[in-house]
């Protein structure tokens, strides 16, 4: 126990206070931990769309293409991960994934064959390509010393302009079925092999982040740069390496994007929508800043307040009307707007327009704040 006396209080009118105090109970200790919010987020989004597709999302073949679709997304969380923890930013991780497909594409297509030995010759090309655009990056972020955010801006729109550039505009098809039916063909326990190389890959990188001295630099140059550069840390050549990594993450996933280009191989939907709006949310909450997601997601929020608008209202007036009646012509929302007269490229490019206004107001109410 410590006294405290007050100027100007007596001895007699002493108060004593405990040194240490009272320890927290379980419950606020645990609602404190960031990824309790993170699973009551994924909860709320799992009961709304349950109730909006009833038990169509529920069922076993809608949970196994959104493991396909998360898959992609989840090897691509990994090496951003390791970037968000050095307090940094990647903003060309998509661009660099199409820049790698296409570098392996155009490869493929050039040596041909449908086996898996051109196959690892693609994928090797896709690495070493991810790798180069990382390492790039993180040489102009460490040595320099331009902010990741407008490095990796920029590198979005040159990796895709190469993209362009090497393909004359034209997709690129050919690819080795030994490739295209790894996924289709090869399944574990009635599930698809993708999910489990992105589980793979998602634990190695647990592994490398919170057990070698890889990610203990990491950490350290997160938390305070300048104390680990006095620490002895390379803090530059540790930045070139954790951009590096995260451009090889881009190039692991050379399969899908580009390959599923119209027409479509495999149907992203609604379960693709998720796992964006889950990385999204991931990096929002790593962030800090949680409350500006449903301005910077603002189309995919409409999209989804639609559907389940549309079906609440529909069930609602056949309950009390004995029809049921829309408020849209059709949901989600963009489809609405076909009914209404807009082509798909038109809903396409609009939407893109809102959304870039939504990312424009986002960045100035982050300045802000």
């Amino acid at each position: 126990m410590s006294v405290i006396t007050p100027p100007g209080q007596a001895p007699e009118d002493q108060q004593s206070v405990p040194d240490n105090p009272p320890p927290d109970s379980y419950l606020k200790r645990l609602a404190s931990l960031q990824s309790v919010w993170i699973l009551g987020v994924l909860v709320v989004i799992v009961v709304l769309f349950s109730i909006a597709a009833g038990g169509k999302f529920l069922s076993a073949s809608n949970f196994s293409l959104i493991s396909q679709n998360i898959a992609v997304w989840a090897v691509l969380g990994v090496g951003m991960t390791f970037v968000i923890v050095t307090a940094g930013i990647d903003l060309s991780i998509g661009s660099v994934l199409v820049f790698a497909s296409v570098v392996a594409a155009k490869l493929m297509e050039a040596i041909g064959g449908d086996g898996w030995g051109v196959s690892a010759i693609g994928i090797a090309a896709a690495l070493v390509s991810g790798i180069a655009w990382g390492v790039l990056n993180g040489f102009l972020i460490a040595k320099a010393k331009i902010p990741p955010l407008i490095v990796t801006l920029g590198a979005l729109s040159v990796a895709l302009g190469l993209a362009q550039v090497l393909t004359g505009g034209i997709d690129v098809r050919s690819v080795p079925e030994a490739l295209t039916d790894f996924n289709t063909y090869i399944k574990i326990v009635g599930i698809p092999a993708l999910p489990f190389v992105a589980l793979v890959t998602v634990i190695i990188g647990w592994i490398v982040l919170r057990r070698t001295k890889f990610g203990r630099y990491t950490f350290a140059i997160g938390s305070n740069e300048l104390g680990a550069r006095r620490v002895g840390i390379s803090v530059d050549r540790h930045l070139i390496l954790v951009y590096g990594l995260a451009g090889a993450m881009a190039g692991a996933c050379l399969g899908f994007l580009w390959y599923n280009c119209n027409p479509a191989r495999v149907f992203m939907g609604d379960t693709g929508s998720l796992a964006l709006g889950g990385l999204i949310g991931y990096v929002a909450i790593v962030l800090r800043q949680e409350l500006v997601l449903f301005l910077v997601g603002g189309i995919f929020v409409a999209e989804a307040v639609s559907v389940l608008m549309q079906v609440s209202y529909f069930k609602y007036t056949r309950r009390r009307y004995g029809e049921g009646r829309r408020i849209f012509l059709c949901a989600p929302l963009h489809h609405h707007f076909q009914r209404k007269g807009w082509t798909e490229t038109q809903v396409v490019v609009r939407f893109w327009l809102i959304g870039a206004m939504l990312a424009a107001m986002t960045l100035v109410t982050v300045k802000l704040r």
